[in-house]
């Protein structure tokens, strides 16, 4: 079961020392270090900006605009917090502003959390699991989608992700508590359960 504080890994592996080093020399105006980072986090920001809006064009845009933001202002990194988690606040500003340009996908659910997972059988197949689990997440609204992408899929702690959405932690908290209920209201029923409610009309 997963929790806001658990001790966990990182899913993609994080060089902090690498990543300072690359982002001195964009400063510097190396473009060729602006190319290594562009490909040492194009796949983590796709990954957390399909939760925002789900198209294509917008993500690559948010990615590129991201990147762009990157080189002009890599200069004024200076080393407060994680490159990551620098970038990955440029890069929720820059889904924000693509998604008000593009809307979302229209969710395929209705409420969605991660504690479900635990109740769903264990035989069940890891690729239905995770489509159960996109689903739901696709259903939240977008705060508390990018909160659980940062905490469960990119590894970010609570603080960090504070720092990437410019918000207090405690709001970060709340989010992921939202977000856990709306969850466990709805996994459930894509398994394939009825939901509380239906039980208590039957």
């Amino acid at each position: 079961m997963l929790g806001a504080d658990a001790d966990r890994e990182p899913v993609l592996a994080r060089d902090d020392g690498r990543d300072r080093e690359l982002l001195q020399e964009i400063a510097a105006g190396k473009r060729g270090a602006l190319e290594q980072l562009y490909f040492n986090y194009h796949g983590r920001l796709g990954q957390f900006l399909a939760r925002l809006t789900g198209r294509r064009d917008a993500i690559e845009e948010a990615i590129n605009d991201t990147f762009w933001i990157v080189w002009q202002k890599a200069a004024q990194f200076r080393g407060d917090s994680r490159p990551s988690t620098w970038i990955m606040g440029i890069a929720w500003r820059c889904g924000l502003k693509a998604l008000r340009r593009s809307g979302p996908l229209p969710p395929e659910h209705g409420e969605a959390t991660l504690d479900a997972l635990s109740s769903i059988d264990s035989t069940l197949a890891a690729e239905e699991l995770r489509e159960w689990l996109d689903s739901g997440l696709r259903s939240l609204p977008v705060e508390q989608r990018a909160t659980m992408e940062l905490a469960y899929f990119l590894g970010h702690s609570c603080e960090e992700i504070g720092a990437i959405m410019n918000c207090p932690v405690n709001t970060v908290k709340a989010r992921m508590f939202q977000a856990r209920i709306k969850l466990r209201n709805l996994l459930p029923t894509l398994a394939g359960a009825p939901s509380k409610e239906k039980l208590n009309h039957e």
